[in-house]
């Protein structure tokens, strides 16, 4: 992108309140906070929870601008992620309560059940790691781009 493709996106903004240095601000906010969903896939999820906080500490500052669209996707890829990771692992748990509950019984059908069941939350998990990692993808290259994401 040249300097003046960046130029251009950095006065892309609706209501024109918003100045260079805070729009270039913002921009590198969310580059920052990209990065760190990125990087929290390799220290166990421990980097996920700050992004968010910083994206509700600066979502303000962008009302009214394509920036703003960032906060929200953000924020929205993060509590949807949260849900449905959370879902995958309530039905782990049950499964693996009903394999152990199987193993008491001696009952095959309950164990091949708590097996597919297991196997169900874990691909809830799996699909949301992936919807998780596209949107983040997804809305950091529209952010190097000057665009907003819908």
């Amino acid at each position: 992108m040249t300097s003046d493709n960046i130029n251009n996106n950095l006065n892309h903004n609706t209501n024109g309140n918003m100045n260079n240095n805070k729009r270039r601000s913002l921009i590198t906010y969310n580059h920052i906070t990209y990065l760190l969903y990125v990087l929290s896939y390799f220290t166990a999820g421990l980097l996920w929870i700050v992004p968010i906080f910083m994206n509700y500490a600066k979502r303000q500052d962008a009302d009214g601008s394509w920036l703003a669209t960032h906060f929200d996707w953000q924020i929205k890829t993060f509590w949807y992620s949260i849900f449905w990771f959370i879902i995958g692992i309530v039905i782990i748990t049950f499964a693996l309560g009903g394999f152990g509950v199987s193993m008491l019984a001696d009952s095959g059908n309950i164990a091949i059940g708590s097996v597919l069941l297991a196997g169900f939350g874990l691909a809830i998990m799996g699909f949301t790691f992936i919807w998780h990692l596209y949107r983040i993808v997804r809305g950091w290259i529209a952010l190097t781009d000057g665009r907003p994401v819908p």
